[in-house]
């Protein structure tokens, strides 16, 4: 086949950053077009400068009816709201969305009003046919379905840490379902780009917070796809913070076992669970670490441990929360609905601090 024509909204941002990173050494896709409303004109490479060479495009107006080439995928590494508006335009020219925000991760309407009601968004959703025929972009739980799928909502990158790190011991009925615990940790780029004064460097410095506790709009995520493979509804404890890092995400994840397996034994149904998926590593009892394990990789390392003294499964899952979190997974799931190799372009070492 032709190479995937990729077209990235909001590429100014840090999702669109590490989407075209990907991309422009992507050997079966091609940018055509890179949107965004700030810094029209100029060359890409003068936004970010380690992409000299490798992406000198010029930075494009949403003006879509300009884009004269033939568009197959488009990506939209844009705020809640944007994809829901221009998603219509663009499966009517027959291409394929992969949307960054929370536009179509729910085809349950009032759920995604609920999520809407969390982050401050109206909650009535501008294109409910097309959040009706979206599929949840885990490659790990939904690879057959998003092969067909003409739209595919990138979950939260909290919600990847915690569905990736608890599927397994839900699915398999390891665990007791009512009181998981998930304490999560993330850098400050999960904030996106924009100027935001809590993020800046003398206030971040040396601070760790926990923020919207017990009302975070990525636990919707995690307990309903928690809840499709408990084949039970069940509700989390989730707490996210925010730490004076840049990039990563490290979910500390507890359940009550339901019996007294051995490790080998939970780790053997971790591994029979992700056989085949290439992105889960699975390690033993370690001091987990976020410096370098995951940086600039796609994937998720689960590390699997039991509390034997309390009889706890603890997992600790860990993420690049721009990369598994956000572009890396959105380049997977591209490759997977356009019947490529699913580790296209993704396949690299984690970046050495």
């Amino acid at each position: 086949m032709d190479r995937v024509n990729v077209v990235i909204v909001g590429a100014g941002g840090y999702g669109g950053c590490g989407s075209v990173e990907i991309l422009s050494v992507h050997p079966e896709a091609k940018i055509v077009a890179l949107v965004d409303q700030e810094n029209v004109g100029r060359p890409y490479s003068s936004l970010y400068p380690h992409l000299k060479g490798f992406c000198d495009l010029t930075i494009s107006p949403p003006e879509f009816e300009e884009i004269k080439e033939r568009v197959d995928v488009v990506f939209f590494s844009t705020p809640d709201g944007v994809g829901q508006s221009y998603a219509p335009y663009w499966l009517k020219r027959g291409a394929r969305i992969v949307d960054f925000s929370g536009d179509f991760r729910f085809r349950d309407l009032s759920l995604y009003g609920e999520y809407a009601r969390r982050i401050g968004r109206p909650q009535e959703h501008k294109s409910p046919d097309v959040a009706k025929i979206s599929v949840y972009g885990v490659p790990e739980l939904y690879k057959e379905e998003i092969k067909e799928a003409r739209v595919v909502g990138n979950p939260g990158c909290f919600a990847i840490s915690c569905i990736l790190g608890l599927a397994p011991a839900v699915k398999s009925g390891l665990v007791e379902l009512d009181h998981i615990v998930a304490d999560a940790k993330t850098g400050v780029s999960g904030a996106g780009k924009k100027v935001n004064p809590s993020f800046h460097y003398p206030h971040r410095y040396e601070t760790i917070n926990a923020y919207r506790i017990g009302g975070h709009q990525h636990v919707l995520e995690v307990e309903r796809e928690l809840s499709l493979l408990a084949q039970k509804e069940l509700k989390i404890t989730f707490t996210p913070h925010v730490v004076p890092m840049t990039r990563g995400i490290l979910s500390t994840l507890y359940a009550k076992l339901k019996e007294r397996p051995s490790i080998d034994e939970v780790l053997g149904v971790y591994s029979s669970f992700y056989e085949g998926s290439p992105f889960v590593r699975i390690a033993g009892p370690q001091e987990p670490q976020t410096s370098s394990v995951v940086r600039g990789t796609n994937y998720c390392l689960l590390w699997v441990n039991i509390d034997t003294r309390t009889n706890t499964l603890i997992v600790v899952s860990h993420i690049d929360n721009l990369m598994k979190g956000q572009a890396g997974n959105a380049v997977q799931n591209m490759n997977i609905m356009f019947g490529l190799e699913e580790t296209l372009g993704l396949f690299r070492p984690s970046q050495f601090p």
